[in-house]
């Protein structure tokens, strides 16, 4: 019988593995990226865009992100 610090650990392992899962299981973005951010209109990093089908800057993107999981 494990002690409450070995049952901590497994399930810290199994939700992140649950998370780990879940992100894989979302459907990627694809095609070409934009240039201009659709949200704030500044433009995208170059190495941001590419990753195909990026169509917001970083701080957008995590607003977005947010907002979707409320």
């Amino acid at each position: 019988m494990g002690d409450w610090l070995d049952d901590a650990k497994k399930i810290e392992e199994l939700e992140r593995e649950r998370s780990i899962q879940a992100q894989l299981a979302r459907p990627r973005p694809s095609g070409p990226s934009l240039i201009d951010c659709i949200d704030c209109d500044y433009e995208i990093p170059a190495a941001r865009r590419a990753l195909e089908g990026i169509t917001r800057c970083v701080p957008c993107q995590s607003v977005f992100e947010k907002g979707q999981r409320r």
